[in-house]
């Protein structure tokens, strides 16, 4: 089993139900050194899946005080793969250490995805084959 950090439209129940085909039980944790911006949605299936235009997405500051709440959910190695086809290409799946002590898959900004991977000594997850 993986553990999954979500900090937003991964807690909603109609993405669940689409992306995994069941609801997910989870539990409350926290995730410092982060701070969420807004992201504007244009894939057709995720906008009807999640029903919002801008989706959170996390950037690092390192900064402890910056805290994240969201959801850690366990997920199969296939519903960790359907999680990440959900994804658009401007989130990759990088390990963080919870408030909790957890460690956990979570998406943050592409773009960030090798520096929060090297801050926090941890893999990065291989971006999915596109689709054809």
């Amino acid at each position: 089993m993986e553990y999954l950090f979500s900090y937003g439209t991964l807690q909603l129940l109609q993405v669940q139900l689409d992306t995994f085909g069941r609801p997910l039980q989870g539990q409350a944790d926290s995730l410092s050194g982060f701070v969420l911006t807004q992201l504007l949605i244009t894939d057709p299936a995720v906008l009807k899946s999640s029903g919002c235009q801008h989706h959170p997405m996390l950037h690092y500051t390192a900064c402890s005080t910056d805290i994240i709440k969201g959801t850690v959910f366990m997920l199969t190695a296939a519903e960790l793969l359907a999680a990440d086809s959900y994804e658009v290409d401007a989130y990759q799946r990088v390990m963080v250490k919870m408030a909790s002590g957890l460690s956990c898959w979570v998406y943050a900004a592409a773009s960030e995805a090798a520096m929060i991977a090297q801050a926090f000594a941890k893999p990065l997850a291989a971006k999915p084959a596109a689709a054809t």
